[in-house]
């Protein structure tokens, strides 16, 4: 048996993808589980974490964990779970900003549920492993805001492996956006608010007429043919997506920042009971209680966004004020025009670490909570063992500007930053 072997890395803008090691171990002066059930605080001082055949096989003191000869050692001064941007579109959008990158907004029609994420993503893209570089190990990616219905969600992890690969749910949700942002000028629709509400009402109407008919059918088919139960598909690829939205399958992702257009989004989640995440959410503060009691969670505006037209009213305090509230809260990237494209999550936790929530608080807004939120905390977001073996690595307090992010793990596989020149 060869002994472990100890690699110490830092920061340059590339990933260098080391072999697939299968067996590893990863040690920190400080390792942030963000596992609430875990004995104990959920950091470790001077901790470890085990990694077998790409999954976690133990967390713990380094003094008490084993490391088995043979496993490759990392070092970092602070280990945390691979970073989670709740809302992005990394990888539909790219680095280039030329048309030939951006399938982020389809154009051509206000309601179009049925474009799917993984259709357009690219996982070569430079911006996929920008965000890698900087501790981002999963993406909730899709269309963006911009039309009433935009498309799907995915959530895709950052490896750079093909889409097929790399997709741990292909829909995560259906993009929604109740906002001046999506309405239409020339007289086309929709045009006002009232607009926008009466025609996602009306697909939603047409989905449970045919859910209500395919119940129907299902029920018919049994009772003629016992082993015939298959569901028949009704009016094509838009009505069975939203017919997934009728059927609690797949919330609506609900881009709302002017509390009107947030009550009337919680309005179509309680006439049609369907799962409802909002995004964005300026003014969601108003409207704590609201979202409380309807289960609502937030995917909140990045903290650094411009505070202009229906932005005007955001404040870097509302996580906390959410929090205090009860409403479950997680951190987003989002979409902007210029270059990048999107905003770096591990920079908008920080602010809102200086604006009213705990380093373990804002840290749990880009790893634990967007997992708990997405229905994938059993595979991703914190560092518990049969967990995915996914873990960002720092060279000090990652909410410093200045701190290097040394590189991430993804389902047990290093892919580390060069040493700067």
């Amino acid at each position: 048996m060869t002994p472990a072997r100890t690699l110490t890395f830092l920061l340059s803008c590339a990933a260098v993808a080391l072999p697939c090691a299968a067996q590893i171990a990863v040690k920190g002066r400080s390792v942030y589980t963000m596992d609430e059930n875990a004995p104990g605080s959920m950091m470790i001082e001077n901790g470890v974490v085990v990694i077998t055949a790409g999954k976690i096989a133990a967390v713990g003191p380094a003094a008490t964990t084993l490391i088995p000869e043979g496993y490759t050692v990392i070092e970092a001064a602070v280990v945390t779970p691979g970073l989670f941007d709740a809302r992005c579109t990394v990888g539909v959008s790219g680095v280039l900003n030329q048309r030939q990158d951006q399938d982020q907004l389809e154009r051509s029609g206000p309601v179009q549920p049925e474009l799917r994420a993984i259709d357009a993503f690219n996982p070569d893209d430079t911006l996929v492993g920008w965000m890698r570089s900087l501790g981002i190990t999963m993406l909730h990616t899709g269309h963006a805001p911009g039309e009433l219905v935009s498309g799907q969600t995915s959530l895709i992890k950052a490896t750079g492996r093909p889409v097929d690969e790399a997709v741990v749910v292909e829909t995560a949700a259906v993009a929604v956006t109740l906002s001046p942002w999506a309405q239409r000028s020339g007289g086309s629709s929709p045009g006002t608010r009232a607009k926008m509400v009466a025609m996602l009402r009306e697909e939603l109407l047409k989905a449970q007429d045919a859910e209500r008919k395919a119940q129907s059918e299902q029920q018919d088919d049994a009772a003629i043919v016992p082993e015939n139960k298959g569901e028949k598909a009704h009016s094509g690829l838009r009505a069975q997506v939203m017919q997934r939205v009728i059927r609690r399958e797949v919330p609506l992702l609900v881009t709302a920042n002017r509390a009107q257009d947030i009550a009337a989004a919680l309005r179509i989640a309680q006439e049609f009971n369907i799962r409802m995440i909002l995004d964005s959410g300026a003014e969601s503060y108003l409207l704590a209680q609201e979202l409380r009691a309807a289960n609502v969670p937030v995917f909140i505006h990045p903290m650094m966004a411009r505070a202009y037209g229906e932005m005007e009213n955001m404040s870097t305090t509302t996580p906390a004020a959410l929090l205090q509230a009860g409403v479950p809260v997680a951190l987003q990237g989002g979409y902007e025009s210029y270059v990048p494209k999107s905003r770096v999550v591990l920079f908008e936790a920080a602010i809102a670490a200086a604006n009213g929530l705990t380093f373990e608080q804002a840290l749990a807004t880009i790893t634990s909570r967007p997992a708990d939120i997405l229905g994938v905390s059993a595979r991703v977001g914190r560092l518990r063992p049969g967990l995915d073996a996914d873990l960002a690595l720092f060279e000090a307090d990652p909410f410093e500007y200045l701190t290097r992010c040394i590189g991430v793990v993804i389902d047990g596989r290093p892919m580390l930053n060069d040493t700067p020149k």
